[in-house]
């Protein structure tokens, strides 16, 4: 797990959370106080230095875009619905006593597996049999590149059957970027509905996963 220290208030345990986007997710705070009101929760994204506090003495800051997807829980955890690759970065839970720190507080690392597509047909928006598709399955973190290498992470293509694509023919699989694995393939029309998953795993465990539906917008005859 990764660390990190806020001046002036003793440190809790860092905590590494693994989601895929589109689910809902809550972070932990440690509730010492058990008041939201001098609960803040702060937020660095993973493309920039800059902190943003998201909410203040309990009340949401609705500074910026995704604000309505946050709330707070009674016990101060912070909710955030239907996540996006933008919503992976650092979060710090802190509570404040007569405008003072007052700790241990929590850290929480959000890492978002998200999967997007292209296609070789006309409009990128449809997908169809004897077309080209390539889908791109990227983790969005803090620091990604540190948790590949340092943690032993790794991306793995999959089909329903949770057997690994890498040993078929039938698609290329690529992996230039450690926190990024595409697969292309042509598809043919017993593809309709065929499920494809990325996994995310340590070692030899699943610490999440995306499901891509292969649904086509229209079908070419045999």
């Amino acid at each position: 797990m990764m660390s990190s220290a806020v001046s002036g208030v003793s440190e809790a345990e860092v905590n590494d959370v693994f989601i895929s986007s589109g689910e809902s997710v809550s972070l932990s705070c440690n509730d010492a106080l058990h008041q939201c009101s001098s609960t803040t929760w702060i937020y660095n994204n993973y493309t920039t230095s800059s902190t943003v506090e998201v909410f203040t003495g309990g009340i949401n800051r609705n500074n910026t875009e995704r604000s309505e997807r946050l709330s707070l829980t009674s016990n101060c955890s912070l909710n955030i619905y239907k996540t996006t690759q933008h919503d992976a970065g650092s979060y710090i839970c802190i509570q404040y006593v007569n405008g003072r720190l007052h700790g241990p507080y929590s850290h929480v690392f959000l890492h978002v597996l998200h999967v997007s597509s292209s296609s070789s047909s006309s409009s990128q928006t449809e997908i169809r049999a004897n077309t080209s598709v390539t889908l791109s399955c990227q983790l969005f973190s803090y620091d990604c590149d540190h948790v590949f290498s340092y943690y032993e992470y790794q991306l793995v293509w999959m089909n329903q059957t949770d057997v690994d694509l890498q040993t078929d023919s039938r698609y290329q699989i690529r992996s230039d970027e450690l926190c990024l694995i595409s697969l292309t393939t042509t598809l043919v029309n017993e593809d309709d509905n065929t499920e494809l998953r990325c996994v995310l795993k340590h070692k030899n465990d699943i610490k999440t996963s995306v499901t891509y539906t292969v649904r086509f917008t229209g079908k070419t005859s045999l």
